[in-house]
């Protein structure tokens, strides 16, 4: 709490995550890490459904969300006002997480769908691009979980 004011504004921008239970768990890592917003895009479900509440466990009355059915419009409206589009996904050219710059400006933090990732469309908009090392026999972590990681460290002062 103390000092959080100081930090720069992290929000997130989750394109088709169709899991209601990590879309949850993702409103409770985002109230955790201090996120600002939440927007919720395409299928993406959001707290209307009682069902969410399940995982989230009160972080959806305490985080602020919007729902937009066109994430690439509204990627294009928050550049066009000054946000940065960061994207967690891996790939080649993927920055390593814990090698990421400090956010020092307002940044939203890019998820895509559980199977597909990050439209590409969308992810071309991203000036960055960030990946969790995975050092077992899986190459990737759950959504959820993957974007508690990321909202924490780059909540680091």
């Amino acid at each position: 709490a103390g000092g959080d004011h100081l930090l720069p504004r992290v929000s997130a921008l989750l394109d088709n995550v169709r899991s209601i239970f990590n879309v949850g768990s993702i409103f409770r890592s985002a109230d955790g890490a201090g996120l600002a917003h939440l927007y919720l895009c395409g299928v993406t479900p959001t707290p209307i459904n009682p069902k969410l509440a399940k995982t989230a466990l009160g972080a959806e009355k305490t985080t602020g969300w919007s729902h937009h059915n066109n994430a690439v419009d509204l990627a294009m409206n928050l550049l066009a006002h000054g946000q940065r589009l960061w994207a967690l996904e891996a790939g080649p050219g993927a920055t390593i997480i814990f090698d990421a710059p400090s956010v020092d400006a307002p940044t939203v933090l890019v998820a895509g769908n559980e199977v597909t990732g990050i439209d590409p469309d969308l992810l071309a908009l991203c000036s960055c691009t960030l990946s969790i090392p995975m050092y077992g026999r899986k190459r990737s972590l759950n959504v959820a979980t993957a974007f508690g990681v990321a909202a924490v460290v780059l909540r680091r002062p």
